[in-house]
């Protein structure tokens, strides 16, 4: 597996090798032991399955607070999207930079968003499946969004009309935001 940090530390996109044939394809997406190798231990509890029928479609930013805070690991079944996570730990360096990566069914890859991160993507082509293990149960108390338009991230919308929730499109703008997470710097 290829592993490719981003900008942003704890960032990073994984592209699977793929082996094929005539009739396909096999891929190993995610390995426990190889990825506690390369210093990426997540124990995921539960997969997500989502579907975007139109190009445009916004889903983001997310999070979820602590206690029960969730990594992510994001990878395209069928279609393309851009996929983007922003840093709002209190008191990183890096806080409210953000970073995105196109992620295909083509192209493999997957992004790994740790805790602390929001989380969106934007759909490229009509019926873009995305697929997505988190670390930590839904919990509807600890759910929350920021406003996808309101961090400065150039979402290549190319002229769309945003496709919103109305729970997005009623999210708190990010300088309105109250970030519940903190940074820890590394020992």
């Amino acid at each position: 597996m290829q592993i490719e940090q981003t900008e942003l530390p704890g960032v990073v996109v994984l592209t699977p090798k793929r082996f094929g044939d005539a009739r396909g394809f096999f891929s190993e997406s995610w390995s426990r032991r190889n990825l506690a190798e390369a210093g990426l231990d997540h124990d995921w509890v539960q997969d997500n399955h989502s579907l975007s029928m139109q190009p445009g479609t916004v889903r983001g930013l997310h999070f979820q607070a602590p206690p029960h805070a969730q990594a992510k690991l994001v990878r395209c079944g069928r279609g393309a999207f851009f996929d983007v996570v922003v840093d709002v730990r209190r008191g990183s360096p890096t806080y409210g930079q953000w970073t995105g990566a196109e992620l295909s069914f083509e192209n493999g890859r997957q992004l790994l968003v740790p805790e602390g991160f929001l989380h969106g993507f934007v759909t490229r082509v009509p019926e873009t499946e995305i697929i997505y293990k988190c670390s930590d149960y839904y919990a509807p108390e600890c759910d929350g969004a920021v406003r996808f338009d309101s961090v400065g991230i150039d979402w290549g919308l190319g002229g769309l009309e945003p496709v919103l929730s109305e729970k997005d499109a009623a999210a708190t703008a990010f300088a309105d935001f109250d970030s519940p997470f903190t940074w820890q710097p590394e020992a």
